[in-house]
């Protein structure tokens, strides 16, 4: 049977083996799984080192069986099968509940695979998948390097082995399969091997020099197509004329800068300066504005919204969530006073309408704010997703604003700017700010703006952690904290990673054993802490007497807005919320924060919930409450947060400890990421040359046309919901 790379591994592999690939590792012809790359190689006598294993980790890791122990348990019917592996320096615990593996004998290597837990502050493994290494059945057992590739629940890291095994033998030599799209002179000029033999050496390799070889070639495939669809968009956009909205004297913007209760910041007037200048222009503005929380980029915003109203446009202001798009649309009211109130009793012939538009809200209030949006007398319109829906038409949309950018799919964001009538200026904000190589690689199709400086008069945030196993006296302290700070006059925050109501059942039983239940799926870890439960077993406990109220994304707009009223009135001493919190809030009375289970939140949450707090004159504290071991590798970058406010090196930290492919964006469009090799945090030389070399190659007069193999890699891409987000982020 002939093969290429379009041959999809049903002709290839067994069905239920394609079927099982497709499902869970969305690989679905020969070239995804032959760009499915290992992720580490094993050396018998070299492991992979198992204290570096995390806590609900999927990994195959290759050691050797040093006992093996079966016996009843006391508690329940059945036996308990315990087997200690290692790797000569660390070993970890495999469990199996009533069943025996005789084949599991003391003294065999063998691939063990499953998702890390824990018992007892041990790491263990339950009911892994087991592949011993006999030497039998697998002469890769004698290679000098095993590829230890990405695996699922039902495929395992060996089941993708011999699956590109079987692959390699049947199609005999992969330079007839495999055409290189790279361009000879970028191959000779960045000393890069050839595709076929790239990934060769990355699938069956003899040494490590082979696999670092590879793998520089197959970095530079994902650069350059990453590159060329950034290239393409810049210059597609270039193309593309909107309306120029210039600054003019005596309007709103200057309305706007006369009403403001502070100074500009010299950041905030240097990204001013810069967003008034492209706005003048008709090609359409593409920026990324990335600051520090509490930097202020809303003011910044807001003064690029009235320049466009000022010059006969309207601005749109996307916000994730309802609490958030409220507060902005009350803020920019009250900051603009009768100028926000064109056409009301009080309001200034001379401003225009601010308008809120919400899905929650009743149909008459919302018929009301899109006539407004329609006939364009509402200049200044915020909104959540209900702005994107069918009717609501803007009358001449000149500005977008994304807030929070990362909370919106890209679907969202392009049907927004595809309700103005031509293409509208385009100004995305987060306050998780972004690395160079992440900005230089994702955003490569918008100019970037940083804000760093914050404005003067904040007193600023202490950040502790509190390990409440280890110092549950820490934990009493806390709340000690809080109540001083509330007797001072002061309000405060406690966080949850949950809500409640859907609690469930409770967790099984130990087994006194020293062995969890097979359905506690062998780890002792409990639910993440609940914003009901806390805020109940606060009342009742430490913080009796004080007024404490929930605050939730289940409750209703209207109790929402309410209690954040009440928050923001000082008639509410604490708040027990969820991440709701999380971006926009802005109380400054509010000093103290407690995170619970500060672990299940992630570095650049953790900031973002930290920036809630002290931002008026007074000193602020955080507190990461974590059951985490202050040794273990959570405790330790839950300490890093707490050590240093800079987003910018916390950014970077979160670079480091999450996936790369989630920071760019493969999460946020339901797939699994383009970027497998590249690492944006060493390869940033790399990327900088391959922007280079994209730029080049689109700036001839035939383009891509003489180069039909990457243009099918761009193509290859172009179809892909990673695509999608390159483009339209």
């Amino acid at each position: 049977m002939a093969v290429d790379m379009s041959t999809r591994l049903d002709r290839v592999l067994g069905a239920k083996t394609a079927k099982a690939m497709a499902e869970q590792l969305s690989l679905h012809t020969v070239r995804d799984l032959l760009r499915h790359y290992p992720r580490k190689y094993a050396r018998r006598g070299e492991m992979t080192k198992l204290e570096d294993l995390q806590v609900g980790d999927r990994v195959t890791v290759l050691a050797q069986v040093r006992k093996v122990s079966t016996r009843k348990m006391r508690n329940r019917p059945g036996t308990l099968t315990e087997v200690t592996v290692g790797d000569g320096a660390n070993s970890m615990q495999l469990v199996f509940f009533n069943r025996r593996h005789a084949d599991l004998r003391e003294g065999a290597w063998g691939l063990f695979a499953g998702t890390v837990g824990e018992w007892r502050n041990s790491k263990q493994f339950a009911h892994p998948d087991c592949h011993l290494m006999t030497g039998d059945d697998d002469e890769d057992w004698a290679r000098a390097l095993i590829p230890l590739y990405p695996a699922s629940k039902d495929v395992s890291s060996w089941v993708i082995q011999r699956s590109v095994k079987l692959l390699l033998n049947h199609t005999g030599d992969l330079a007839g399969l495999v055409e290189d799209p790279l361009p000879e002179e970028i191959r000779a000029r960045h000393g890069l091997s050839g595709l076929p033999a790239a990934l060769l050496d990355i699938h069956r390799p003899t040494s490590m020099e082979d696999v670092e070889r590879a793998a520089h070639r197959l970095k530079w495939d994902e650069a350059l197509t990453l590159q060329l669809t950034l290239a393409a968009r810049r210059r597609a956009a270039a193309l593309e004329p909107g309306i120029a909205r210039p600054r003019r004297a005596g309007g709103l913007l200057d309305a706007v800068d006369a009403a403001l209760p502070f100074a500009l910041t010299e950041g905030q007037h240097e990204v001013g300066e810069e967003l008034a200048a492209e706005l003048s222009r008709e090609q359409p503005m593409h920026r990324l504005l990335q600051g520090e929380v509490g930097s202020g980029k809303t003011v910044v915003a807001l003064r690029a919204m009235a320049q466009v109203v000022d010059a006969g446009g309207q601005a749109a202001l996307l916000a994730p969530t309802e609490v958030l798009a409220a507060q902005h649309a009350r803020s920019i009211r009250a900051l603009l006073g009768p100028l926000g109130r064109a056409g009301e009793l009080d309001g200034a012939l001379e401003g225009t309408r601010v308008v809120l538009l919400t899905g929650s809200q009743k149909s008459a209030v919302r018929r009301e704010a899109r006539a407004a949006v329609a006939d364009g007398s509402a200049g200044i319109v915020v909104g959540t997703h209900a702005l994107l829906q069918e009717g609501v038409d803007f009358a001449d949309l000149g500005l977008v604003v994304v807030d929070e950018q990362h909370r919106f799919g890209v679907e969202q964001r392009d049907a927004l700017r595809a309700k103005g009538n031509r293409p509208p200026h385009v100004l995305v904000m987060t306050a998780t700010p972004i690395p160079r190589t992440v900005a230089m690689t994702v955003y490569g199709d918008l100019e970037t703006s940083t804000l760093r400086q914050l404005p003067s008069g904040r007193g600023g945030v202490a950040s502790s952690v509190v390990p409440a196993r280890e110092k549950p006296g820490w934990v009493d302290r806390a709340w000690e904290r809080m109540r001083e700070e509330i007797a001072a006059g002061r309000q405060a925050y406690v966080v949850c990673p949950r809500i409640g109501e859907d609690a469930g059942a409770e967790e099984e039983p130990d087994d006194d054993d020293g062995a969890p239940a097979e359905e506690a799926a062998a780890s002792d870890r409990r639910p993440p802490l609940a914003v009901l439960d806390v805020a109940e077993a606060l009342r009742d406990g430490p913080l009796a007497g004080l007024r404490l109220e929930v605050l939730h994304g289940r409750m209703t707009p209207e109790d929402k807005e309410a209690r954040m009223r009440a928050f923001a009135a000082g008639d509410v001493d604490v708040l027990v919320a969820t991440t709701v919190v999380e971006v926009g809030v802005d109380v400054p009375n509010a000093t103290v924060m407690v995170v619970m289970d500060a672990d299940r939140f992630g570095v650049s949450q953790l900031h973002q919930l930290r920036g809630r707090v002290a931002r008026g004159k007074h000193q602020g504290l955080c507190l990461l409450v974590s059951e985490a071991s202050t040794a273990s590798a959570t405790g330790q970058r839950l300490a890093a947060v707490a050590s240093t406010s800079d987003g910018f090196e916390l950014a970077r930290l979160d670079l480091e400890t999450r996936r790369e492919g989630d920071v760019l964006g493969a999460a946020q469009s339901g797939r699994r990421s383009t970027i497998r090799m590249l690492s944006l945090l060493e390869d940033e030389e790399l990327i900088a040359e391959a922007r280079a070399e994209a730029t080049a190659l689109l700036a001839t007069e035939r383009g891509l046309a003489d180069h039909p193999g990457l243009a099918m890699e761009v193509a290859a891409l172009a179809t892909d919901e990673r695509a999608e987000y390159l483009e339209k982020a």
